[in-house]
């Protein structure tokens, strides 16, 4: 009975990243960038979306990897690697969410997404393990 209680603190979590990284866009797109053309608005907003994401994941996800002292591939995904995951779902949610929105027709980037969000959702919220792997992959 132990995943209902991870889906059901999780999604806050998730909710709460994913409103983060929708206001961050949203700052870059009419407060950091409101000057620049319409055609390159939306791709800086998402470029200043990525370094949020980026850069602290890849600390959060050392810090949950060294903090878990079960190290394996077939590990149960820790509490902490479960938000490291709801954190980049969140922004992956955000950048499709931008690419469905200003770029429907770029199939590779939206694949792309797509195709990483099916990756971490099952991960975090079918299978409930390897988190340790697509964590460090996240840091590579």
């Amino acid at each position: 009975m132990e995943a209902p209680i991870l889906l059901s603190s999780s999604i806050p979590n998730l909710f709460s990243f994913f409103i983060f990284f929708l206001i961050v866009y949203l700052i870059a797109y009419f407060i950091i960038f409101p000057s620049w053309k319409p055609k390159l608005r939306p791709e800086a907003s998402s470029c200043v979306i990525s370094f949020f994401h980026g850069t602290p994941a890849v600390f959060l996800a050392v810090t949950s990897l060294l903090a878990d002292p079960d190290r394996n591939f077939h590990s149960t995904n820790t509490h902490f690697q479960n938000m490291v995951l709801d954190y980049s779902i969140a922004y992956f949610l955000m950048d499709l969410t931008h690419y469905l929105l200003f770029y429907p027709s770029d199939v590779l980037f939206i694949g792309h997404r797509l195709s990483t969000l099916f990756v971490l959702v099952t991960c975090r919220y079918m299978v409930y393990h390897g988190a340790y792997w697509i964590l460090v992959l996240l840091i590579l």
